[in-house]
């Protein structure tokens, strides 16, 4: 197990092409983490790691294009892991879609699985492979912090598949988080409210209210989230933030609806 004092040296990060997942892997590797970048897209990793590299003394960031939903993807992402980096000691489990913002009675089934296959089957299956490596590698360990969101506890309207992914999330991290007390495996979540991505741009023109109305919604840098990451990765593995909420000030959650 990771003594205290001693912090993770190697990190993974899924969704890490654009958004919260952008700025945490750039903040990562600004703490001198080696960090493999994963995403759908070639592009935007590239794009992540040519930022990395713009950090003075952050090592270089491996990219590794994979679909969290292809179990066999997912297989070889964390092979490359072990053998470029020979161990994994922190997992952001990040990549996650909305889906269509549609009426519950006009989701079809096809749109229901493509969110959950990328936010819940996805994310267990990476969090899958990194228990194992974790369990195995020597010294035994490791982090892994699941991004949940602000609608692991309360929903929008209108976002019956995401909210119902974001809910089971929770659950996985609690479930990880109890099997993994044998190994020195950590996991917490970081729940997300509002942070200034490609994804929420439409927070600032307009979003649909529990009231019925439609009304535009304070944001915060992604900056901050991925500081609060940084911190929960820095805490030796004898130390958990299991639960961090972390958003804009003054967003409609406390008193949502």
């Amino acid at each position: 197990m990771t003594t205290q004092g001693e912090r993770a040296r190697t990190a993974l990060v899924t969704g890490a092409g654009s958004g919260i997942g952008r700025a945490v892997a750039v903040e990562l590797a600004a703490a001198g983490r080696r960090v493999t970048l994963s995403g759908r897209r070639a592009g935007p990793l590239e794009e992540t790691a040519r930022l990395i590299g713009e950090r003075p003394g952050a090592p270089d960031a491996a990219v590794v294009p994979t679909d969290v939903t292809d179990p066999e993807a997912v297989t070889a992402l964390f092979a490359s892991v072990r053998r470029s980096s020979g161990r994994l000691d922190l997992l952001f489990n990040n990549a996650g879609a909305f889906g269509p913002a549609v009426p519950l009675e006009e989701l079809s089934p096809e749109e229901w699985r493509g969110v959950v296959d990328v936010n819940l089957t996805g994310a267990f299956l990476c969090a899958q492979a990194a228990f194992r490596l974790m369990k195995d590698q020597r010294p035994q360990g490791g982090r892994i912090i699941n991004n949940g969101s602000i609608s692991a506890h309360v929903p929008r309207p209108g976002s019956i598949a995401y909210t119902a992914t974001k809910h089971a999330v929770t659950g996985l991290t609690k479930s990880l988080s109890l099997d993994g007390r044998p190994y020195g495996i950590a996991c917490g979540q970081i729940d997300i409210g509002n942070a200034a991505t490609e994804m929420t741009a439409r927070m600032e023109t307009g979003v649909p209210q529990a009231d019925g109305t439609t009304r535009a919604e304070p944001v915060m840098d992604a900056a901050d989230v991925a500081r609060t990451v940084l911190h929960m990765a820095e805490l030796p593995l004898e130390a958990n933030v299991q639960f961090a909420t972390v958003m804009a000030t003054t967003m409609p959650y406390i008193g949502r609806g």
